[in-house]
Protein backbone atom coordinates (compact mmCIF):
# COMPACT_ATOMS: atom_id res chain seq x y z
CA UNK A 1 0.00 0.00 0.00
CA UNK A 2 1.55 3.50 -0.39
CA UNK A 3 -0.88 6.75 0.36
CA UNK A 4 -4.53 7.27 0.65
CA UNK A 5 -6.30 9.60 -1.67
CA UNK A 6 -9.05 11.80 -0.76
CA UNK A 7 -12.14 9.36 -1.13
CA UNK A 8 -10.75 7.01 1.40
CA UNK A 9 -9.42 4.53 -0.56
CA UNK A 10 -5.76 3.33 -0.83
CA UNK A 11 -3.82 3.73 -3.62
CA UNK A 12 -1.77 0.66 -4.35
CA UNK A 13 1.68 0.95 -6.24
CA UNK A 14 0.48 -1.76 -8.39
CA UNK A 15 -2.70 -3.29 -9.70
CA UNK A 16 -2.14 -6.86 -9.54
CA UNK A 17 -2.98 -9.22 -12.95
CA UNK A 18 -6.28 -10.93 -12.38
CA UNK A 19 -4.52 -14.72 -10.87
CA UNK A 20 -7.55 -17.43 -10.74
CA UNK A 21 -7.34 -20.07 -7.48
CA UNK A 22 -7.87 -23.97 -8.97
CA UNK A 23 -11.49 -23.95 -8.24
CA UNK A 24 -11.57 -21.15 -10.82
CA UNK A 25 -9.34 -22.74 -13.05
CA UNK A 26 -11.47 -25.84 -12.96
CA UNK A 27 -15.10 -23.83 -13.32
CA UNK A 28 -13.22 -22.20 -16.41
CA UNK A 29 -12.29 -25.84 -17.79
CA UNK A 30 -16.03 -26.75 -17.42
CA UNK A 31 -17.33 -23.71 -19.30
CA UNK A 32 -15.23 -24.40 -21.91
CA UNK A 33 -16.99 -27.50 -22.19
CA UNK A 34 -20.69 -25.93 -22.93
CA UNK A 35 -19.19 -24.74 -25.49
CA UNK A 36 -21.36 -22.92 -28.51
CA UNK A 37 -21.29 -22.02 -31.91
CA UNK A 38 -22.01 -18.63 -31.77
CA UNK A 39 -22.46 -18.06 -35.62
CA UNK A 40 -24.84 -20.34 -36.27
CA UNK A 41 -26.42 -19.68 -33.47
CA UNK A 42 -26.93 -23.61 -32.17
CA UNK A 43 -26.21 -23.53 -28.81
CA UNK A 44 -24.89 -26.44 -27.08
CA UNK A 45 -24.53 -25.31 -23.39
CA UNK A 46 -27.72 -27.29 -22.04
CA UNK A 47 -27.63 -27.92 -18.52
CA UNK A 48 -28.40 -31.45 -17.15
CA UNK A 49 -29.64 -29.39 -13.95
CA UNK A 50 -30.90 -25.75 -15.25
CA UNK A 51 -28.99 -23.27 -12.98
CA UNK A 52 -26.67 -24.84 -11.66
CA UNK A 53 -23.43 -23.62 -13.70
CA UNK A 54 -24.70 -20.60 -15.57
CA UNK A 55 -26.49 -18.08 -13.32
CA UNK A 56 -27.79 -16.88 -16.56
CA UNK A 57 -28.28 -17.98 -20.29
CA UNK A 58 -29.32 -16.07 -23.11
CA UNK A 59 -30.68 -18.26 -26.62
CA UNK A 60 -31.19 -16.87 -29.68
CA UNK A 61 -32.48 -13.75 -28.78
CA UNK A 62 -33.43 -11.46 -30.95
CA UNK A 63 -34.59 -7.60 -30.16
CA UNK A 64 -35.80 -4.82 -33.20
CA UNK A 65 -36.77 -1.07 -32.42
CA UNK A 66 -38.70 -0.33 -35.96
CA UNK A 67 -36.50 -0.26 -38.56
CA UNK A 68 -33.14 -1.08 -36.40
CA UNK A 69 -32.08 -4.47 -35.03
CA UNK A 70 -30.09 -4.27 -31.96
CA UNK A 71 -29.73 -7.79 -30.62
CA UNK A 72 -29.55 -10.46 -33.57
CA UNK A 73 -29.83 -13.90 -32.33
CA UNK A 74 -27.98 -13.31 -28.76
CA UNK A 75 -26.40 -16.76 -27.08
CA UNK A 76 -24.76 -16.13 -23.95
CA UNK A 77 -24.05 -17.79 -20.42
CA UNK A 78 -23.11 -16.27 -17.50
CA UNK A 79 -20.92 -18.65 -15.05
CA UNK A 80 -22.26 -19.07 -11.23
CA UNK A 81 -20.14 -17.58 -9.02
CA UNK A 82 -17.80 -15.65 -11.20
CA UNK A 83 -16.71 -12.16 -12.59
CA UNK A 84 -17.72 -12.21 -16.26
CA UNK A 85 -17.00 -9.50 -18.36
CA UNK A 86 -19.40 -8.07 -21.35
CA UNK A 87 -17.22 -6.25 -23.29
CA UNK A 88 -17.64 -4.35 -26.80
CA UNK A 89 -17.50 -1.16 -28.80
CA UNK A 90 -20.78 1.78 -27.99
CA UNK A 91 -23.65 0.91 -29.94
CA UNK A 92 -23.55 -2.65 -30.22
CA UNK A 93 -26.67 -3.48 -27.95
CA UNK A 94 -24.85 -3.88 -23.75
CA UNK A 95 -27.69 -1.48 -22.76
CA UNK A 96 -30.91 -3.47 -24.28
CA UNK A 97 -28.66 -6.33 -22.78
CA UNK A 98 -28.83 -5.32 -19.19
CA UNK A 99 -32.71 -4.24 -19.71
CA UNK A 100 -33.45 -7.99 -21.05
CA UNK A 101 -31.66 -9.90 -18.07
CA UNK A 102 -33.46 -8.02 -15.40
CA UNK A 103 -37.14 -8.16 -17.47
CA UNK A 104 -37.13 -4.69 -17.77
CA UNK A 105 -37.21 -5.53 -21.64
CA UNK A 106 -38.24 -8.45 -23.41
CA UNK A 107 -37.19 -10.88 -26.72
CA UNK A 108 -39.21 -10.43 -29.71
CA UNK A 109 -37.56 -14.28 -30.06
CA UNK A 110 -35.35 -16.54 -27.96
CA UNK A 111 -35.80 -16.31 -24.23
CA UNK A 112 -33.45 -15.56 -21.09
CA UNK A 113 -32.85 -17.93 -18.49
CA UNK A 114 -32.12 -16.96 -14.82
CA UNK A 115 -31.33 -19.97 -12.83
CA UNK A 116 -33.45 -22.16 -15.46
CA UNK A 117 -36.38 -19.69 -14.92
CA UNK A 118 -37.47 -17.80 -18.31
CA UNK A 119 -38.02 -14.43 -17.67
CA UNK A 120 -40.61 -14.10 -20.67
CA UNK A 121 -43.05 -16.53 -19.16
CA UNK A 122 -42.86 -15.46 -15.58
CA UNK A 123 -45.70 -13.88 -13.67
CA UNK A 124 -45.21 -10.33 -12.32
CA UNK A 125 -45.30 -11.77 -8.74
CA UNK A 126 -42.44 -13.74 -9.98
CA UNK A 127 -40.71 -11.78 -11.75
CA UNK A 128 -40.31 -8.88 -9.09
CA UNK A 129 -38.70 -11.66 -6.71
CA UNK A 130 -36.43 -12.96 -9.63
CA UNK A 131 -35.07 -9.21 -9.99
CA UNK A 132 -34.49 -9.21 -6.57
CA UNK A 133 -31.48 -11.50 -6.85
CA UNK A 134 -30.34 -8.70 -8.44
CA UNK A 135 -27.72 -5.68 -7.34
CA UNK A 136 -26.86 -3.48 -9.80
CA UNK A 137 -24.87 -0.11 -9.89
CA UNK A 138 -25.85 1.89 -12.87
CA UNK A 139 -23.28 4.53 -14.10
CA UNK A 140 -23.37 7.45 -12.43
CA UNK A 141 -24.83 5.72 -9.29
CA UNK A 142 -28.26 6.58 -9.72
CA UNK A 143 -28.51 8.00 -6.14
CA UNK A 144 -31.26 10.27 -4.85
CA UNK A 145 -30.53 13.53 -4.71
CA UNK A 146 -32.68 14.41 -1.78
CA UNK A 147 -30.87 11.66 0.35
CA UNK A 148 -27.99 11.29 2.27
CA UNK A 149 -25.44 8.13 1.16
CA UNK A 150 -27.39 6.64 4.47
CA UNK A 151 -30.61 6.75 3.81
CA UNK A 152 -29.67 6.23 0.08
CA UNK A 153 -27.92 2.85 0.78
CA UNK A 154 -30.85 2.61 3.82
CA UNK A 155 -34.18 3.04 0.86
CA UNK A 156 -34.20 -0.88 -0.89
CA UNK A 157 -33.84 -2.05 3.15
CA UNK A 158 -36.41 -0.07 4.17
CA UNK A 159 -38.38 -1.05 1.03
CA UNK A 160 -38.18 -4.59 1.14
CA UNK A 161 -37.53 -5.93 4.39
CA UNK A 162 -38.99 -5.41 7.61
CA UNK A 163 -36.04 -4.72 9.74
CA UNK A 164 -35.99 -2.52 12.45
CA UNK A 165 -34.03 0.50 12.42
CA UNK A 166 -31.57 -0.63 14.85
CA UNK A 167 -30.57 -3.78 11.95
CA UNK A 168 -30.93 -1.36 9.51
CA UNK A 169 -28.11 0.57 10.50
CA UNK A 170 -25.64 -1.88 11.60
CA UNK A 171 -26.12 -3.63 7.67
CA UNK A 172 -25.85 0.21 5.95
CA UNK A 173 -22.40 0.72 7.79
CA UNK A 174 -21.26 -2.70 6.94
CA UNK A 175 -21.67 -1.74 3.36
CA UNK A 176 -20.30 1.86 3.92
CA UNK A 177 -17.00 0.31 5.68
CA UNK A 178 -16.86 -2.54 2.64
CA UNK A 179 -16.70 0.49 0.42
CA UNK A 180 -14.50 3.29 2.25
CA UNK A 181 -17.47 5.65 2.97
CA UNK A 182 -17.54 5.76 6.85
CA UNK A 183 -17.49 9.21 7.87
CA UNK A 184 -19.00 10.12 4.69
CA UNK A 185 -22.56 8.96 5.72
CA UNK A 186 -24.45 12.29 6.20
CA UNK A 187 -23.29 13.73 3.09
CA UNK A 188 -25.75 14.52 -0.08
CA UNK A 189 -24.52 13.06 -3.60
CA UNK A 190 -23.64 16.98 -5.06
CA UNK A 191 -20.88 17.14 -2.24
CA UNK A 192 -19.08 13.97 -3.29
CA UNK A 193 -16.83 12.79 -5.66
CA UNK A 194 -18.31 10.63 -8.77
CA UNK A 195 -16.03 7.78 -7.48
CA UNK A 196 -17.88 7.87 -4.00
CA UNK A 197 -21.30 7.73 -5.31
CA UNK A 198 -20.42 5.02 -7.93
CA UNK A 199 -19.40 3.48 -4.55
CA UNK A 200 -21.93 4.33 -2.26
CA UNK A 201 -24.19 2.93 -5.88
CA UNK A 202 -22.09 -0.31 -5.15
CA UNK A 203 -23.25 -0.46 -1.32
CA UNK A 204 -26.68 0.51 -2.00
CA UNK A 205 -26.41 -2.64 -4.56
CA UNK A 206 -24.91 -5.14 -1.69
CA UNK A 207 -27.23 -3.80 1.17
CA UNK A 208 -29.97 -6.84 -0.02
CA UNK A 209 -27.08 -9.93 -0.27
CA UNK A 210 -27.92 -10.03 -4.01
CA UNK A 211 -27.15 -13.58 -5.75
CA UNK A 212 -26.10 -10.99 -9.22
CA UNK A 213 -24.50 -7.97 -9.09
CA UNK A 214 -24.61 -6.24 -12.35
CA UNK A 215 -21.96 -3.22 -13.11
CA UNK A 216 -23.08 -0.88 -16.09
CA UNK A 217 -20.08 1.36 -17.29
CA UNK A 218 -18.45 1.40 -13.75
CA UNK A 219 -15.42 2.82 -15.18
CA UNK A 220 -18.10 5.77 -16.57
CA UNK A 221 -16.75 9.15 -15.69
CA UNK A 222 -13.56 7.59 -14.38
CA UNK A 223 -9.66 8.88 -14.22
CA UNK A 224 -7.83 5.43 -14.91
CA UNK A 225 -6.50 5.79 -11.39
CA UNK A 226 -10.03 5.39 -9.97
CA UNK A 227 -11.10 2.95 -12.13
CA UNK A 228 -8.29 0.74 -11.59
CA UNK A 229 -9.51 1.41 -7.93
CA UNK A 230 -12.67 0.78 -8.31
CA UNK A 231 -11.98 -2.31 -10.35
CA UNK A 232 -10.35 -3.77 -7.13
CA UNK A 233 -13.22 -2.63 -5.16
CA UNK A 234 -14.97 -4.81 -6.94
CA UNK A 235 -12.88 -7.98 -6.81
CA UNK A 236 -12.32 -7.81 -3.01
CA UNK A 237 -16.29 -7.43 -2.66
CA UNK A 238 -16.96 -10.55 -4.88
CA UNK A 239 -13.95 -12.44 -3.19
CA UNK A 240 -15.47 -11.50 0.34
CA UNK A 241 -19.00 -11.63 -0.51
CA UNK A 242 -19.17 -14.08 -3.40
CA UNK A 243 -22.36 -14.28 -5.73
CA UNK A 244 -22.24 -14.26 -9.78
CA UNK A 245 -20.88 -10.19 -11.06
CA UNK A 246 -21.86 -9.00 -14.31
CA UNK A 247 -19.73 -6.15 -15.66
CA UNK A 248 -20.34 -4.00 -19.02
CA UNK A 249 -17.84 -2.04 -20.45
CA UNK A 250 -16.14 -1.19 -23.40
CA UNK A 251 -13.04 -0.69 -21.12
CA UNK A 252 -10.33 -3.12 -21.94
CA UNK A 253 -8.09 -2.41 -18.64
CA UNK A 254 -10.87 -3.09 -16.54
CA UNK A 255 -11.42 -6.26 -18.45
CA UNK A 256 -8.11 -7.15 -17.97
CA UNK A 257 -7.96 -6.39 -14.14
CA UNK A 258 -11.39 -8.47 -13.00
CA UNK A 259 -12.73 -10.36 -15.83
CA UNK A 260 -12.70 -14.07 -15.08
CA UNK A 261 -14.80 -15.02 -17.65
CA UNK A 262 -15.14 -12.59 -21.26
CA UNK A 263 -17.54 -12.43 -23.74
CA UNK A 264 -17.19 -10.12 -26.31
CA UNK A 265 -20.40 -8.60 -27.94
CA UNK A 266 -20.50 -6.75 -31.67
CA UNK A 267 -23.69 -5.91 -33.52
CA UNK A 268 -25.97 -7.32 -31.50
CA UNK A 269 -24.43 -10.99 -31.37
CA UNK A 270 -21.46 -12.48 -28.83
CA UNK A 271 -18.14 -12.69 -31.36
CA UNK A 272 -16.61 -14.96 -28.63
CA UNK A 273 -16.81 -16.13 -25.23
CA UNK A 274 -14.54 -18.14 -22.53
CA UNK A 275 -12.13 -17.20 -20.03
CA UNK A 276 -9.78 -14.29 -19.62
CA UNK A 277 -6.64 -15.78 -20.37
CA UNK A 278 -8.34 -17.70 -23.53
CA UNK A 279 -9.61 -14.44 -24.73
CA UNK A 280 -6.51 -12.61 -24.72
CA UNK A 281 -4.91 -14.61 -26.69
CA UNK A 282 -7.66 -15.07 -29.54
CA UNK A 283 -7.53 -15.51 -32.99
CA UNK A 284 -10.63 -14.22 -33.66
CA UNK A 285 -10.10 -11.05 -35.86
CA UNK A 286 -12.81 -8.73 -34.36
CA UNK A 287 -11.85 -10.23 -30.77
CA UNK A 288 -7.86 -9.55 -31.86
CA UNK A 289 -8.43 -5.99 -32.81
CA UNK A 290 -10.57 -5.00 -30.16
CA UNK A 291 -8.87 -6.29 -26.74
CA UNK A 292 -5.52 -5.20 -28.24
CA UNK A 293 -6.69 -1.79 -29.29
CA UNK A 294 -5.65 -2.33 -32.85
CA UNK A 295 -6.20 -0.08 -35.80
CA UNK A 296 -6.38 -2.47 -38.41
CA UNK A 297 -9.74 -5.05 -38.73
CA UNK A 298 -13.35 -5.07 -39.13
CA UNK A 299 -14.41 -2.75 -36.80
CA UNK A 300 -14.19 0.72 -38.02
CA UNK A 301 -15.57 4.09 -37.52
CA UNK A 302 -18.80 3.22 -38.28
Amino acid sequence: MSNIDETGIALEDEVEGAGFDPSTREMLDQAAEYSYDLHSGQDTFREEHPGDFWSIQVENVHKTFGTNSVLNGLNLGIPEGMITVILGPSGTGKSVLIKHLIGLMFPDEGQILVHGDSVSKMRMSKLLEMRRKFGILFQDGALFGSMNLYDNVAFPLRQHTDLSEAQIHDIVFERLADVGLIGAETRGPAEISGGMRKRAGFARALVLEPEIVMFDEPDSGLDPVRTALLCGLIKEMHTRHGGTYIVITHDIASARQIGEYIAVLWKGRIVEAGGAETMFDSKNPFVRQFLGRRVEGPLGME
